[in-house]
């Protein structure tokens, strides 16, 4: 599991994926340098530190190197969630204060998470979703589509949220 990046091994590694290409540490520092005074020393041994962390491979060009990201952001994301939650004694009760911190739109991304891997956990295509026939009046859906004789039948659409939950813990 990888350890969270320090902010300023954040600040590079930003900078090395949005990038996507072998960058130096002279790049590195003068866009950083935008932002705050830093020095090319301070640069070139974070990068080596983020090498020898397994983040970045680099390769000689010159007297200098050439780093490339070895992993993505998504994928370190992703990483930190999946320690966070597996350390947990109750995972079940950290998703839910974990979901109930959400946004909208990171609960929507969630749903088409959850679309695109499918309930068995492989990554599929994403579906569009079918919204079944309405019968017609007086009729009642065949055996073993949903509802029972008298019963108005499942409506298979997700719930929308009403944002009306709180964040709070225990709310």
């Amino acid at each position: 599991m990888p350890r969270p990046l320090g902010e300023l091994e954040d600040a590079v590694m930003t900078r090395v994926w949005q990038w996507n290409r072998p960058v130096t540490v002279r790049e590195v520092l003068e866009d950083l340098q935008q932002e705050r005074s830093i020095a090319y020393t301070t640069v070139m041994t974070v990068m080596d530190n983020l090498h020898q962390k397994g983040w970045v491979r680099r390769e000689a060009e010159g007297r200098a190197y050439r780093y490339t990201a070895v992993s993505t952001r998504p994928a370190y994301s992703a990483a930190l969630m999946n320690e966070a939650w597996s350390t947990s004694d109750n995972p079940a009760a950290a998703l839910v204060a974990f979901f109930g911190m959400m946004s909208a739109e990171q609960r929507e991304a969630l749903r088409d998470a959850v679309r695109i891997v499918g309930h068995d956990g492989e990554v599929a295509a994403p579906e569009p979703r079918e919204v079944p026939e309405e019968p017609e009046a007086g009729e009642q859906p065949e055996a073993g589509e949903g509802a029972k004789p008298g019963e108005a039948p499942e409506d298979p659409r997700p719930e929308e949220d009403s944002g009306e939950r709180g964040t709070e813990p225990g709310r």
